[in-house]
């Protein structure tokens, strides 16, 4: 029989086309998952509205799912009625982003202040000796840092 569970962990080996670090379940944005008999519907919250990779991503979810003979007929939807947040992101989604090179947000922001932004943590040291440059970085949802520790410029995830 095939579960949830077994197709969230599949759907880890689905990589975020942007952070290829981080899984598209780490990130957050598997938000349903329904299963009849071998067919599969996910559904997918992006993490904004005009994700230029949506449709990449609901074809990677086919394609991967699809490979799997297990599984019957695969459908992707991209749904907006849930809205994503960075609190979304699993420990381990954490720590991919980490390891991409960018901090991770904070947990539990209700609200985004400039104080939040240029308390960004170092992903390369830790160190908290760190200026933000600008609060707008090459995307939405990154802001830009240097590090006075360790002398690595380096981007912030925004918490939202």
């Amino acid at each position: 029989m095939i579960s949830e569970a077994y197709i969230r962990e599949e759907l880890k080996q689905v990589k975020d086309p942007e952070i290829p670090t981080i899984s598209i379940v780490d990130l957050g944005i598997v938000t349903g998952i329904d299963i009849n008999d071998k067919n599969v519907h996910v559904t997918l919250t992006p993490t904004f509205a005009g994700c230029p990779a949506l449709r990449l991503m609901e074809d990677m979810v086919v394609n991967h799912l699809n490979a799997n003979s297990k599984l019957g007929e695969i459908t992707v939807e991209t749904s907006f009625e849930t809205t994503w947040t960075t609190d979304l992101i699993t420990p381990e989604g954490h720590i991919a982003i980490k390891k991409h090179g960018l901090a991770p947000p904070k947990r539990s922001c209700s609200t985004i202040s400039m104080e939040i932004l240029e308390s960004t943590k170092c992903p390369y040291c830790d160190s908290g000796d760190t200026s933000m440059k600008s609060p707008f970085g090459p995307t939405l949802c990154r802001s830009l840092h240097y590090c006075n520790n360790c002398k690595q410029a380096f981007e912030g995830f925004k918490p939202i």
